[in-house]
């Protein structure tokens, strides 16, 4: 059990599934940084793993006390910062990254007002801050080391690919998954359609969990 206090992200499909394949890949083992953390359930989920440190990173001060809290809670021992992705972590490498970004498409590019809504507002194209991720990671990753990203495939799969093979990375789906659109999905239903990103009357959405390993 979790608490999560309003105004932070509560844990999802896409949650569930990130920590699911951080238990499956036998990677976290050494240092482990957890990027957009919320509740801290996927830095928890390391930390169960035997993650030799745990370190989470959140944007939302309400998101960086609860992971806190949680961490007590769950006796895990976390170190949490409040920062924008990997600025807290300058100069650190990990053995695994993990991120559930924001990644609905929206109707602009500028950040949320509100802090929920920033848990999942990816920009126009849903790529705004998975696109800081696939080109940032490499710098922060040990030889070997991986990182596991979810996100919606009506974001791009074949783009978060490209791009971290761009950066030097060995990229590849490592799950996927398909789930009932969620509310922010369904109340932006005609957005998507008008753009092609979804087909007209989707009732569903497929989730991937992304791989990608920094070579020895």
């Amino acid at each position: 059990m979790l608490l999560t206090p309003p105004g932070v992200y509560r844990p999802q499909s896409d949650s569930e599934m990130l920590a699911r394949a951080v238990a499956v890949s036998g990677r976290a083992r050494g240092a482990v940084l957890d990027l957009g953390t919320g509740t801290g359930t996927v830095a928890l989920a390391a930390a169960r793993c035997g993650a030799g440190a745990v370190t989470a990173v959140d944007l939302s001060r309400r998101a960086v006390a609860a992971a806190r809290l949680n961490g007590r809670l769950h006796r895990a021992p976390l170190t949490v910062h409040r920062g924008d992705l990997f600025g807290p972590v300058r100069g650190r490498r990990f053995a695994l990254v993990t991120a559930n970004p924001p990644y609905v498409p929206s109707r602009t590019d500028r950040p949320a007002r509100y802090r929920r809504a920033r848990s999942w507002d990816g920009g126009l194209d849903g790529r705004v801050v998975i696109d800081r991720i696939c080109d940032g990671v490499a710098d922060h990753l040990e030889p070997g080391g991986v990182l596991l990203m979810v996100h919606s495939a009506v974001s791009g799969v074949e783009a978060s690919l490209e791009r971290l093979a761009a950066a030097g990375l060995a990229a590849r789906v490592a799950d996927r998954t398909r789930i009932p659109l969620g509310p922010v999905m369904r109340a932006r239903a005609a957005l998507h359609e008008a753009r092609d990103l979804v087909q007209p009357g989707a009732v569903d959405e497929q989730l991937v969990v992304i791989e990608a390993l920094r070579a020895v």
